[in-house]
């Protein structure tokens, strides 16, 4: 049997790359004290910023770099995989990469992904967002080897909505998917979890989100409950709240081929035309 145990953080991150990790450091050691092999933190952990001059200058410096580095060092001093949800990288266009990045064990960098799908919508009441204005949309789907050698799939946030992104996962071998966010309010009260476990039983895997939560330093508001779901679609670990905190489950990758055998319909359905 290939069982792991993983961890998904809960954070409220905010403009300082420094101060996040610095928070984050808490949470990551009590989730690898308590047996995680794989701990994912939220979209944004690196800088959560909506003043876009203010961030620009801030992922610029030679800080990130180093912060980068560092991420990679407490993976290697807690002994485990390590997915950094997300951070902001200068895409040298005036544009930004929304990049998530795993580490292994040693601290090595084992896979990237950059977001594809870029928020850009208008909820009403005065809240917009454009996140095309600021980040550049990445292309190519990601699936990363990790712990008991789960295949890993990568997605981040706005995602989630995409279905087909998650079927093409599925389809190359994902057992597990993960989407870290930074859901606003209005929609994470609406969608949040309906969707993740939507995503998990079209697909038959697991699905680790950890979210940010509460009210950030540039004045944003994001939803938090933090969510680990099964290839079933119950959710087996959640946080109810959006205060910072992590979750623990143990996940049975065998359950993700029974799941598969038994509705088939990962597969993709029949081809059709029109409408």
């Amino acid at each position: 049997m290939r069982k792991v145990r993983v961890a998904a953080v809960q954070l409220r991150s905010g403009i300082d790359p420094k101060a996040n990790r610095e928070a984050a450091m808490p949470l990551l050691r009590e989730a690898a004290s308590a047996g995680a092999r794989f701990i994912a933190t939220p979209e944004c952990t690196m800088v959560l910023d909506r003043d876009k001059a203010r961030m620009l200058k801030t992922i610029g410096s030679a800080q990130i770099e180093s912060e980068i580095k560092a991420w990679g060092a407490a993976a290697q001093e807690l002994g485990v995989w390590l997915l950094l949800g997300s951070g902001s990288i200068d895409a040298g266009n005036g544009k930004v990469w929304n990049r998530s990045f795993v580490f292994d064990p040693s601290g090595k960098i084992v896979a990237k992904y950059d977001k594809i799908n870029l928020f850009d919508v208008t909820l009403g009441g005065g809240e917009t967002y454009r996140e095309s204005d600021t980040f550049a949309g990445g292309s190519e789907a990601v699936i990363v080897t990790g712990p008991m050698d789960a295949k890993i799939g990568l997605t981040i946030c706005y995602d989630v909505r995409f279905a087909p992104l998650y079927s093409a996962l599925a389809r190359g071998g994902a057992e597990i998917i993960t989407a870290p966010a930074a859901f606003t309010v209005p929609t994470g009260q609406a969608h949040w979890e309906t969707l993740l476990r939507a995503r998990a039983i079209e697909t038959h895997c697991y699905i680790i989100a950890p979210a940010q939560g509460g009210r950030h330093e540039d004045g944003r508001s994001t939803y938090g409950h933090s969510l680990i779901i099964d290839p079933w679609g119950k959710v087996i670990a959640a946080l109810d709240h959006d205060e910072p905190g992590y979750i623990v489950a143990d996940l049975d990758l065998d359950a993700v081929a029974v799941a598969r055998e038994k509705i088939p319909a990962w597969q993709g359905g029949r081809n059709f035309t029109g409408p």
